[in-house]
This record gives C-alpha cells, sequence and structure tokens, in this order.
C-alpha cells in the first residue's frame, strides 16, 4: 500500500447477507421455473419418514417444509376432546390440506402432498407434545389401552383446482409399558415432534402388541392410501 493512500473498505455483513439474499430469490426463481409442468411433485413436510417413506416408493419430488401456524389448529397441535368419532379424522385432514395449499400457492403446476398426523384416544385427539412431562401423560394414557393413529392426506394442483383430501385410520394395541420404560424412552427424547409421543419404530415389540390396518400409516404417511391417490393422475 502506497504511503498516504486509505485502506480499501470491506463490505460489510448486511452487504453481504443482501447480496446472498440475491443470489438465493435468483436461484429459488429459475428453480421454479423448471418446476412448472404437470409431472412436478413436491412434498409439503419437513418429516424425514414422509420423505424416506416417498423415497422408498420411487417417487420423485422435492421437499418443501410448510410455513404455516399449527396453533391456529389446537386439536392437532395439543390434546382436544371430540364429541363425534369423525373428530380426529377432520382435524388430521383440514391440516393436512392447509399445507399442501400452503405450498402449492408458490407452486401453482406441481402436485403438492400434503399430511397430518394424530392420534385418537377414546375420543381424544393428541397430537405432538409440547414438553417432557406432558409426553409422559400422554405416553402413559397412549399405552394404557387400544388407540387409533390417523393420518390426513391431501394432493392440491393450484393450476387446475385439483385438492383431493382424504384419511386413513389404523389401531394400535399396545404392550403395557413399565415406568423403566416409559422413563428411558421420555429420556431419549425420540417423542419430540410425533403425534402421540412415539413412533414405532423406536420400541418395536416392547411397544406394540399388535397392529390393524396400515403399518406405513402410523410412521406419518400412508403409503397404500397414497398409491390410490395417486393413481388419478397415472403414477
Amino acid at each position: 500500500m502506497q504511503e498516504g493512500s486509505l485502506p480499501r473498505a470491506l463490505p460489510s455483513i448486511n452487504s453481504l447477507r443482501q447480496a446472498q439474499c440475491r443470489q438465493d430469490r435468483s436461484e429459488n426463481s429459475v428453480w421454479k421455473r423448471k418446476m412448472r409442468c404437470p409431472v412436478s411433485i413436491i412434498l409439503a413436510s419437513a418429516s424425514p419418514r414422509r420423505k424416506q417413506l416417498l423415497a422408498e416408493a420411487g417417487y420423485k419430488f422435492r421437499v418443501v417444509p410448510p410455513e404455516i401456524d399449527e396453533s391456529a389448529f389446537p386439536a392437532t397441535a395439543r390434546s382436544a376432546v371430540t364429541s363425534e368419532g369423525a373428530g380426529a379424522c377432520e382435524c388430521a385432514k383440514r391440516l393436512a390440506l392447509a399445507k399442501a395449499k400452503d405450498v402449492a400457492g408458490e407452486f401453482p403446476d406441481c402436485l403438492v402432498i400434503g399430511a397430518d398426523t394424530v392420534v385418537d384416544f377414546q375420543g381424544e385427539i393428541i397430537g405432538k407434545a409440547a414438553n417432557e412431562k406432558e409426553a409422559e401423560v400422554i405416553v402413559r394414557k397412549l399405552f394404557s389401552g387400544p388407540h387409533k393413529v390417523i393420518t390426513g392426506v391431501a394432493i392440491v394442483r393450484m393450476a387446475d383446482g385439483v385438492e383431493i383430501v382424504e384419511s386413513e385410520t389404523t389401531t394400535i394395541y399396545p404392550n403395557v409399558l413399565t415406568d423403566k420404560q416409559i422413563a428411558e424412552h421420555i429420556k431419549g427424547g425420540t417423542w419430540r415432534d410425533k403425534a402421540g409421543a412415539y413412533a414405532i419404530k423406536e420400541g418395536g415389540d416392547a411397544f406394540i402388541e399388535q397392529i390393524e390396518g396400515s403399518l406405513t400409516n402410523v410412521m406419518g404417511l400412508p403409503m397404500e392410501l397414497l398409491g390410490r391417490m395417486m393413481g388419478r393422475f397415472g403414477r
């Protein structure tokens, strides 16, 4: 540097962030243009289990998590009691559709799949536990008797007004868990972000005595139902 010359100003953090945002928006716009064709599929879910199930079934898709406030659907965000047997199905279908439509608004030419899973225990709709204390209450309740796992599935394509919503129900007959098993399950943290505060693969035979219905439904995405729904589009 020559004597008397001023050092060149380094770019500010804000300017670097703004440049990155402009690049991200540009790349996203290019991707959106490429995706505007009727054969494109989007999974509107951040669930790794749903992503795995869809991939194992041979679907080619992109994951775009929805940005909706699930607290606006209190029956699926916490626990709620319904006087109607169809209440849990309607709650799951309503939130599945909301997730699909949230993403479909950005990608109108794509088939967007949304899903939501809840548990029905003797008319009480149980969603995800908010903390360890609530998770323990839910687990003790569910593993005291049979309960139903219900997943709502929605397929939306805005461009031609496609909007299909259905649900699948599986009945679970659980094993009675010991206090030690429950404590280990809660401590392990695998209950987080799961309807009913457990996933069927975690406990194996220790959790479940018998299942009536779709196994993949309990895992978060009923592939038999989804296959029938996608069959309407030649998939």
